[in-house]
């Protein structure tokens, strides 16, 4: 169970000022709505009061009447309670309207807020916050809030001006009768407590088992085919069936506190109808009060407990949206711990010097001698020389890659493009004059052409294709039934390994890497003969460009002009191929191992 998704929160004064915060561009929409909901408030309390005269001057004259005076009489009521009704429609409408354009204007800003968030979080923070739990931030925690500001607190004050406008009218009509009404209200409140209770306890455990349930479904789904390899159909069926069970056995026992509190509220409220009406009409029958407003004061006593109710329902939202706000506001205060400085420059051409001066790198926060991944590194590629970098899984190598692209910061040492700090660029500026290709590429879903450019309208159709020609895509593109217009589905379903590396290649090159091309294992999942045609156009595209590879293949190792060899987060070997070879010492071994009989050296961890 994760308790991320539960929640089991009292009312935070400093989180609903936050929230607020972001209603405030709209607080004129919610003031009219206030305004709106005062209005409904008097008019709704307004009705009994004309059933009163309707009684006492028409139906049961207290005084004789003529019976002409009653029908006008009548008539006269009748029209007001049709005017009346066509206020409260408006009120209602524009009550109704107002708070929902409020809400989905602050629904909309909270998800760009914190999409804009997560644009500029690091890598490190997507390595340890699964996508799941970042959906849920922007989803049902983002819905939960915009109920708080709708249906929470707006709902409670017009719960409030409706209680407090009711119990004015009961005083105004008999103080008497209003307290015989008013007696039942500690014991209604007495009642809602203890069930509010339960019922916060039960919800919180059913959020929990859905929480559960969630995500068995989302790794049942994301590994069926390893379900189906080994027949694992039946023993994660009986799995999901537990924790299915414990989600309806949690969601009854929601169920049964809801079904217990309604009728047992709608019974006290009756216990305090049928107590004024025993007082009441004991008056009316001496004498002390009249009919038309007995009627009147059963009205507002059962409308009294209406909003009575409603304030515990809102209790839950409140609730909820605590959780939910703690939530966001956590991803919302999450450190950026890569982002531009200050007086970060940014530069239109990058020469492509890049240097390594005794970088030291770990992904852990604080960490401690066994989580370097880095140690001590130091290196300089000359612009336009093309460095391999070549050891076992794990030495260091797509560290290093991703220290150029500053997708994360290091905790010793720097490294500097053309002298200069990496962090003393814009990421934007950095970004555009490195080109990186990933040995996993990631396609969005659309067309080919949106994939190839990134939805830039300013690199036209014809570039794409001349670049996918350039590197050999265009029998890729090609062969789908609309070309560069053909839709691509999830991840770039439908397509083969290499197929997409192909294709993201065409993407690094359509962006125009201003000196430095970056590959990370680019070459690692395709065929021979992709690969033939990979490395060709590899050979062109880093022409003139400092390039630095992650080799996994002997072709791409024999074209680099300087081959770094890392082993356990150290350069132990540089130089070049036969160079290496001739030292015999471990490049020689890994190759023997690894490029000769395809086994993969352990790198001694």
């Amino acid at each position: 169970m994760n308790p991320d998704e539960a929640y089991s929160k009292s009312f935070d004064p400093e989180l609903a000022r936050r929230i607020l915060v972001f209603a405030r561009p709209y607080r004129r929409t919610v003031i009219l709505a206030l305004v709106a909901i005062l209005v409904g408030t008097v008019v709704a309390n307004l009705f009994p009061l004309l059933l009163a005269l309707a009684v006492d001057r028409a139906l049961a004259p207290t005084e004789p009447t003529p019976t002409e005076q009653r029908y006008q009489t009548l008539f006269w009521i009748a029209g007001a309670l049709l005017a009346l009704r066509i206020v409260d429609f408006g009120a209602r409408f524009a009550q109704t309207y107002l708070l929902e354009w409020t809400g989905q204007h602050v629904l909309f800003d909270l998800r760009s807020a914190i999409f804009k968030k997560v644009q500029r979080l690091h890598l490190g923070f997507f390595d340890r916050t699964p996508v799941g739990r970042l959906l849920t931030r922007i989803t049902s925690d983002v819905d939960a809030l915009n109920q708080f500001i709708t249906a929470g607190l707006v709902g409670v004050l017009a719960d409030i001006f409706m209680i407090v406008g009711i119990a004015g009218f009961m005083l105004f009509l008999n103080w008497r009768l209003a307290l015989v009404a008013f007696a039942i209200f500690p014991i209604l409140m007495g009642i809602t407590l203890w069930i509010r209770r339960h019922m916060r306890d039960s919800y919180r455990n059913m959020r929990l088992a859905l929480s559960v349930v969630n995500a068995s479904l989302n790794e049942n789904l994301t590994g069926v085919s390893t379900t189906q390899i080994f027949r694992r159909e039946p023993k994660n069926l009986e799995r999901f069936d537990q924790l299915n069970q414990k989600l309806l056995a949690a969601w009854l026992e929601v169920v049964r506190w809801y079904a217990l509190f309604f009728p047992l509220v709608g019974f006290v409220g009756e216990v305090g109808v049928a107590a004024a009406l025993w007082y009441g009409g004991g008056e009316v029958v001496r004498g002390a009060v009249s009919l038309g407003v007995l009627v009147a004061f059963l009205d507002y006593t059962r409308n009294f407990f209406q909003p009575v109710q409603d304030l515990s329902e809102r209790f839950n939202l409140f609730q909820a949206a605590m959780a939910s706000a703690e939530r966001i506001f956590l991803l919302l205060d999450t450190e950026e711990k890569v982002q531009d400085s200050p007086t970060a420059i940014s530069v239109a051409k990058l020469q492509g010097q890049i240097e390594f001066d005794q970088v030291w790198f770990s992904y852990a926060d604080e960490p401690t001698d066994a989580d370097w991944v880095l140690r001590n590194v130091s290196f300089k590629v000359e612009p336009g020389e093309r460095v391999a970098l070549v050891g076992a899984t794990g030495a260091g190598k797509s560290s290093t890659v991703s220290l150029i692209s500053r997708f994360y910061d290091v905790q010793k040492g720097a490294v500097k493009i053309d002298g200069i700090d990496v962090r003393s660029y814009t990421q934007a500026s950095l970004h555009r004059g490195v080109g990186t290709v990933f040995q996993d590429p990631f396609l969005f879903s659309g067309t080919v052409l949106d994939n190839l450019r990134l939805w830039n309208p300013e690199i036209p159709g014809e570039r794409v294709m001349e670049v996918a020609r350039y590197v050999g895509s265009d029998r890729v593109i090609e062969r789908l039934p609309k070309g560069l217009d053909s839709l691509l589905g999830e991840r770039g379903a439908g397509l083969s390994t290499g197929e997409k590396q192909l294709l993201a290649l065409t993407r690094a090159l359509v962006a125009n890497p201003d000196v430095l091309l970056i590959l990370d294992e680019a070459t690692a999942s395709v065929d021979s003969a992709t690969e033939a045609q990979m490395q060709e156009a590899l050979e062109r595209s880093m022409a003139g460009r400092t390039s630095v590879v992650i080799a996994h293949r002997l072709s791409t190792i024999k074209m680099a002009d300087r081959i770094l060899v890392f082993k356990q987060g150290r350069i132990i070997e540089q130089g070049t191929h036969s160079e290496l070879l001739e030292e015999g010492g471990y490049y020689a071994r890994l190759y023997s191992l690894q490029y000769s009989d395809g086994s993969v050296p352990s790198d001694g961890r």
